[in-house]
């Protein structure tokens, strides 16, 4: 192993959920989630099982799309370099025998190839079966797998020129921390003024947050979504962090409701123009509307504000809401269900999405945003005009049963800045 080179440039840099996206973080889903089974399959937070050979099929179409605005990283490839400086390795070695205790897979994590303790970190390491195990034909793990790192906004975020490594709900997901806390402390092409919030290191109860809940709307203004994944006293923390070291002056907080429907604010609410956003309505219009907070640096309490249309105007940005599902009751939960509202922006206006979701698809038409099916637009048949509005659909009926979309699949590390 050898000592890596520091490249002097900070690539990231994310002020916003729209601005030109230049680089980004993805992870193609892989044999990690054979471990899904209808038994282990509520303790991998899974409600249905993938098909892997689709779900890849579907995963390299979003990859092609994004390569067309972006440079794409891979998290296999940036851990495979990291690991093979003796600083990033040391790293994974500590911090995972701190959940492990476990003397053969450290041996195995200092002893192997770059490539072999990448498949040790994302496919796990299975147990060696004892004789009852072997009778019952009973399998287990050592180090579990981690078939939820294809959602690579789960687990980081990025804030302004700073990271936030997220503290994960379900201990399930705890290697995916460590992974993402090595890329972004060892590998230059993710070099950052500091890792602000390090949920990996986060063992004390009740303090969990999930980058799905995170949505940096501004240099000023974040919002940040209160779910059955991120705990308040986690959030207290986060807010005071970006209010010491960041640009940030204003936090808005949705109280969310605790469904599997909405595990994640990304899943009722993205941002993707500067003035739109596309919403579950019942959670932010009418009487079933969600509690919305506002708290300013500096002021000691929170204020509760009407809806989150008025939290915005506050803070001088106004938003437009697109309805996911339109205005049908049954097709809003089937939409938002299926990751409806979970669109990813590449630049202001234009925005990648499920094309299963029909009517939300109507509604951006309504918008003015015209439809464009990834597979037109990479092969050429159809072109997007610089100032265009658009929505780049992919398919995704297999990755959709994972329990996220675009946005949660893709983890900006550099966007321009617009404000």
């Amino acid at each position: 192993m050898t000592a890596r080179l520091s490249y002097k440039k900070m690539p990231v840099n994310i002020n916003s959920e729209i601005g030109p996206l230049r680089s980004v973080l993805v992870h193609e889903p892989g044999p990690e989630l054979l471990a899904v089974t209808p038994d282990t399959r509520e303790d991998y937070l899974y409600d249905d099982i993938i098909d892997v050979e689709t779900a890849q099929t579907e995963h390299r179409r979003l990859v092609a799309v994004l390569e067309r605005f972006a440079e794409v990283h891979y998290v296999r490839d940036l851990l495979a370099e990291s690991v093979a400086t003796v600083e990033a390795r040391h790293l994974i070695i500590r911090e995972a025998m701190d959940m492990l205790q476990s003397a053969p897979i450290a041996k195995d994590l200092n002893d192997l190839p770059p490539e072999d303790v990448v498949c040790v970190l994302i496919e796990g390491r299975e147990e060696v079966p004892g004789p009852l195990a072997r009778t019952l034909n009973e399998t287990g793990f050592a180090l579990p797998p981690v078939p939820n790192l294809f959602f690579t906004r789960d687990t980081a975020m990025g804030l302004g020129k700073h990271v936030m490594i997220g503290s994960m709900r379900y201990g399930t997901r705890w290697t995916e921390e460590l992974i993402m806390k090595t890329l972004f402390a060892h590998h230059p092409l993710l070099a950052n003024e500091g890792i602000l919030y390090d949920g990996s290191i986060e063992r004390r109860v009740n303090y969990t947050l999930e980058g799905g809940d995170v949505h940096p709307l501004r240099p000023d203004l974040l919002m940040i979504g209160f779910s059955e994944r991120s705990s308040p006293a986690a959030i207290d923390e986060l807010v005071s962090l970006v209010f010491k070291s960041t640009a940030i002056r204003n936090i808005i907080v949705v109280v969310m409701p605790k469904e599997n429907t909405a595990i994640h604010l990304d899943m009722i609410f993205t941002q993707i123009d500067r003035e739109q956003c596309v919403i579950h309505a019942p959670h932010f219009i009418g009487a079933e509307r969600l509690s919305i907070l506002h708290w300013s640096k500096g002021d000691s309490t929170m204020r509760e504000m009407p809806n989150v249309f008025a939290a915005l105007e506050e803070c001088g940005m106004r938003m437009d809401p697109i309805i996911c599902g339109g205005k049908n009751r049954i097709m809003q939960e089937r939409e938002q269900w299926a990751s409806g509202c979970n669109f990813f922006a590449v630049r202001p206006g234009l925005a990648l999405s499920y094309a299963r979701n029909q009517e939300t698809l109507r509604q951006m038409e309504s918008a003015g945003y015209r439809i464009v099916a990834s597979s037109s637009f990479l092969e050429g048949q159809e072109r997007i005009d610089d100032d265009e509005r658009a929505v780049i659909t992919v398919e995704g009926s297999e990755l959709v049963r994972g329990g996220g979309g675009p946005r949660c699949m893709s983890c900006p590390i550099e966007r321009e800045d617009i404000w």
